[in-house]
């Protein structure tokens, strides 16, 4: 029941953990996406949630819905001013030479009729920021925490292919999937308001990433 993955809720928002594999907009094909959720995540209230941001279909995690258009706006604009604090845990395909680092890599959208549409670092692109530390590594493999600065499409996955130059492990578009699915969660989300306390969300570890022996303690991981 998708009731049972509220991390959040108030008279405003919704922090909702989203499970990977679901997508947030309706896909071309028809097939299940949150929209059809949404008349079960009223909660007494008339209005259906609206989702604040996106996330991929394949990432799992904190997912802001408002709950009426003016929290939307509001929160839109928090987002819009970087106010806002996301951590996202991820598994990539090799364990970089530093420890912690910033990734400053600006994105472009860009097409083919072989590839369809992607995202590259390039100059002339949008401007986007990830600050990144390794947690652990194991098997030839790091779990890292990505704390990104700005919210371009498929940011933290271009700057883990093209900024540290390890893909994260399972993304089909900029790595090898492998058969794997993509190890990339949104764990923690903070949203804050001014006169009123924090919405904060905390998304638990999922299952494939302990399966690969991570994800132990990163739940009382910060930015430090």
């Amino acid at each position: 029941m998708i009731q049972d993955h509220v991390l959040f809720i108030d008279g405003e928002a919704i922090i909702l953990d989203k499970p990977a594999g679901l997508p947030v907009d309706p896909p071309r094909d028809g097939s299940i996406s949150l929209e059809n959720h949404l008349g079960n995540l009223t909660f007494g209230f008339q209005r259906w949630p609206t989702p604040v941001h996106r996330l991929d279909r394949d990432t799992s995690g904190c997912l802001l819905l408002a709950r009426n258009p003016k929290a939307h706006a509001r929160f839109q604009q928090a987002f819009e001013a970087g106010a806002v604090t996301k951590r996202y845990l991820a598994v990539i395909d090799g364990v970089p030479e530093e420890h912690s680092g910033l990734i400053d890599l600006p994105l472009l959208k860009v097409s083919s009729a072989e590839r369809g549409w992607r995202m590259t670092g390039d100059p002339k692109g949008k401007a986007a920021r990830t600050r990144w530390r390794v947690l652990d590594a194991k098997d030839g493999r790091a779990f890292v925490a990505f704390y990104p600065e700005t919210g371009r499409t498929h940011q933290i996955r271009v700057h883990a292919a093209e900024g540290l130059g390890i893909p994260i492990t399972g993304d089909p578009v900029y790595g090898v999937a492998g058969g794997r699915a993509l190890m990339l969660h949104a764990a923690q989300l903070t949203v804050p308001r001014p006169g009123k306390p924090d919405v904060h969300g905390e998304a638990p570890t999922p299952v494939r990433f302990k399966a690969m022996g991570f994800g132990g303690f990163a739940e009382v991981d910060d930015a430090g």
